[in-house]
C-alpha cells in the first residue's frame, strides 16, 4: 500500500523537474571561474576552483540525467515547457552550462575543453535560432510575459568567445559575440518597456531582474579575450583596457548598482528557482572586475573584485542551502 500510494508522487517530480534546474549549473560555473580568477591575486591555489569545477560537472550530470529521464518518460512535459512563454529561455542555460564547463576545463584539459566547446558551441547555436523563431514566428506573445530572462539566449552567445577565442576559435567566436551583442541591445529595450510601462513582474520573476547585470559583464569578458593579449604568469599585460570595454564594464557596474536598490525587496519574496539568477551575473560581474584589476593594474578594482567575491560565495551558499532545503520539503518539482 505504502509504494502504490508513494508512486504517483515520484511519478510527478520527475514530470515537474523543471528545465529552470540549468540555472544551478550556470551559477556553480560561474562561481568556479571566480575562483579561478582569484586564483593569482589572492594566492588561492588551483585546488578552490578545481573542487568548484568538479563539483559542477557533477552537478551538470545529474541535472542532465533527471532531464533525459523526464524526456523519456514524459516527453509532453518538456514541449509544454519548450511552449511556455517563460521557460523557453531557459532552455539555452544548457548549452550556457557546457560552454562554463569549457572555459573552466581550459586549465585541466585542452581535450576536454575543446569538446565541451564544441557541444556548447553547437547546442548554443541550436537553441538561438530556434528560440529567436519562436519569439518572431506566427506564436503571439504578451506584454506580461516578457522578463529579464529572456536575456538568456543573448548572453549564451557572449560566452562563446571566452573559451572559443583561448581555443583559437576566432572567426566563430566574433560571429556570436556580434549575435548576442545585436539580441542584448534589442532585448534591453524591449524588457525596459515592459518594466516601466506595464504591471510589476510576479514575485517569482523579480530575482530575474539580476540578470540585467550579466550581458555587459559577459561582454567585457569576452571583447578583452577577443581583442587583448593572453596574460601569461611572469609576462607583462598587453594593450589594457580599450574605450569600449570601459564601457562595457561600467554599463555593467551600473545595472549592478539599480539592483542593488532592489535586493532587499527582492530577497523577502518567498524562495523559487528563479533566485539562482542571482548568481551567475555577480559571478560575471567579480569575474570582469578581477580581470580589469589585472589588465589595468588597478588596486581599487581588485578590493571590488574581492568584495564581490564574498558576496557571491554568502549567494552560492545560501542558494545551495535554501535549494537543499525545497528538495526535503517537496516545494520543487510540483505543478504550477
Amino acid at each position: 500500500m505504502s509504494i502504490q500510494a508513494e508512486a504517483p508522487a515520484a511519478h510527478s517530480r520527475l514530470e515537474h523537474f523543471p528545465i529552470t534546474f540549468y540555472a544551478t549549473t550556470m551559477g556553480l560555473g560561474g562561481f568556479t571561474l571566480a575562483l579561478r580568477a582569484a586564483a593569482k591575486p589572492l594566492g588561492l591555489g588551483p585546488l578552490p576552483y578545481q573542487v568548484m569545477f568538479a563539483l559542477t560537472a557533477t552537478v551538470f550530470v545529474l541535472i542532465s540525467a533527471f532531464y533525459l529521464a523526464k524526456a523519456v518518460r514524459h516527453p509532453q512535459a518538456v514541449s509544454a515547457e519548450w511552449h511556455h512563454p517563460i521557460r523557453l529561455a531557459f532552455f539555452p542555460t544548457v548549452a550556457i552550462s557546457l560552454l562554463l564547463l569549457a572555459t573552466g576545463a581550459l586549465t585541466v584539459s585542452t581535450s576536454l575543453a575543446l569538446l565541451l566547446w564544441l557541444a556548447g558551441t553547437t547546442l548554443q547555436g541550436i537553441m538561438t535560432l530556434a528560440v529567436v523563431t519562436n519569439w518572431i514566428g506566427t506564436r503571439s506573445f504578451k506584454h506580461g510575459q516578457l522578463n529579464p530572462a529572456w536575456f538568456i539566449p543573448a548572453v549564451g552567445n557572449v560566452i562563446v568567445p571566452v573559451a572559443g577565442a583561448q581555443l583559437g576559435f576566432i572567426e566563430i567566436s566574433w560571429l556570436f559575440f556580434s549575435a548576442g551583442m545585436l539580441f542584448w541591445l534589442v532585448l534591453l529595450t524591449l524588457v525596459f518597456n515592459r518594466l516601466i510601462f506595464h504591471d510589476p513582474l510576479p514575485s517569482k520573476l523579480q530575482p530575474t531582474l539580476v540578470i540585467l547585470i550579466a550581458p555587459p559583464a559577459v561582454a567585457f569578458i569576452a571583447w578583452l579575450r577577443l581583442t587583448g593579449e593572453q596574460i601569461v604568469p611572469g609576462a607583462t599585460v598587453g594593450h589594457g583596457v580599450d574605450p569600449f570595454a570601459h564601457i562595457l564594464l561600467s554599463l555593467a557596474y551600473v545595472f549592478a548598482a539599480l539592483v542593488a536598490v532592489q535586493l532587499p525587496r527582492i530577497l523577502r519574496l518567498p524562495f523559487a528557482m528563479s533566485f539562482w539568477a542571482l548568481s551567475f551575473p555577480i559571478a560575471a560581474l567579480t569575474i570582469a572586475t578581477f580581470l580589469h584589476a589585472e589588465y589595468a593594474h588597478s588596486e581599487p578594482h581588485l578590493r571590488m573584485a574581492v568584495a564581490f567575491l564574498a558576496i557571491l560565495a554568502v549567494v552560492i551558499v545560501g542558494l545551495v542551502w535554501r535549494t537543499g532545503l525545497a528538495i526535503l520539503r517537496g516545494e520543487i518539482c510540483q505543478p504550477e
